[in-house]
């Protein structure tokens, strides 16, 4: 099925209200397309980086959306008293999907954390996801019971210090320049021209005469609630749709029960970038949306 948008492919933005919070998304939509791309972006990044991979899927007549997730990019923080947890996120991308996808047919895209929201949201409703791509999306290191007390008391220390003050305002960062560098530092792999693209979509003006990352501090606390391997296994095997892994190489992310992971997904493709590192879709971005529209075209001809 076909639908129209004036849009005729141009990159947009819209704002609705997602699990009670105000969410910022862009969209590509060509004039007619036959399904939805939903881009759920990674952690401290937004929904605007995924520009070169969403113009190239918008090409190919898909319809792109790309949110801010909460707490990221233009979209609304969490409320004061309040955190950032998974089953957040994945309550997010179910309004998101409910509001702005409806029954057509759905390729969900996450990369690393947006991969995690993904598969999560992907076993719990998976007669809504029609092709699933993970890009090192697999989830944090797994962790023990044991270590719980010492996470619980590290996040209430670390929130208690945000609040007082102006901590969720976040650091000074100096200039563009002075942002561009801490940016490079935490991406050693990623070419500095790159970086200064993507840059835009990650930094806001202090309101001093400086620059401040538009990500809200409060993501910087590691979570109370451990990432256990065994609960994203459980949700993993209960996605049916064909599921896509895409590795950036030996320098990306990969977890030490990595195969463990993958195999609990029943209907698995692998592929692999070589050299593009945990970024793919900043270093690659070509070739990632190309394999992205390969995994859809199966899809139509299914």
């Amino acid at each position: 099925m076909s639908h129209a948008n004036p849009a005729g492919g141009e990159k947009r933005e819209q704002r609705l209200v997602a699990n009670g919070l105000d969410s910022h998304v862009y969209e590509w939509a060509p004039d007619a397309w036959s399904g939805t791309a939903l881009l759920l972006h990674g952690y401290m990044d937004a929904g605007g980086s995924w520009d070169p991979v969403a113009t190239r899927l918008a090409k190919a007549g898909l319809r792109v959306l790309a949110p801010d997730l909460r707490g990221y990019g233009d979209s609304a923080r969490a409320p004061a008293g309040s955190y950032y947890h998974f089953q957040d996120y994945v309550a997010d991308v179910a309004d998101l999907v409910e509001q702005l996808v409806g029954r057509t047919p759905l390729l969900l895209v996450g990369h690393s954390m947006g991969g995690t929201i993904a598969t999560l949201y992907a076993g719990a409703f998976p007669a809504n996801v029609t092709r699933l791509a993970l890009l090192e999306g697999l989830g944090p290191p797994d962790s023990a019971f044991e270590s719980m007390p010492d996470r619980m008391q590290t996040w209430i220390e670390q929130t208690r210090a945000l609040r007082e003050g102006d901590g969720r305002r976040g650091k000074p960062l100096g200039t563009r320049e002075d942002a561009l560098r801490r940016l490079a530092a935490n991406h050693p792999g990623v070419a500095i021209e790159v970086l200064r693209a993507r840059l835009p979509e990650l930094v806001t003006d202090d309101g001093r005469g400086g620059l401040v990352w538009k990500a809200d501090p409060l993501h910087k606390p590691p979570s109370p609630m451990p990432f256990f391997a065994r609960a994203y296994l459980a949700f993993a095997r209960r996605v049916t749709c064909p599921t896509l892994y895409v590795s950036g190489g030996p320098m990306g992310f990969h977890p030490e029960d990595e195969e463990e992971r993958l195999s609990s997904f029943a209907s698995l493709e692998r592929f692999e970038i070589p050299g593009a590192g945990h970024m793919m879709h900043w270093t690659r971005p070509d070739t990632v949306a190309d394999r992205l529209v390969q995994l859809w075209g199966s899809a139509t001809r299914a």
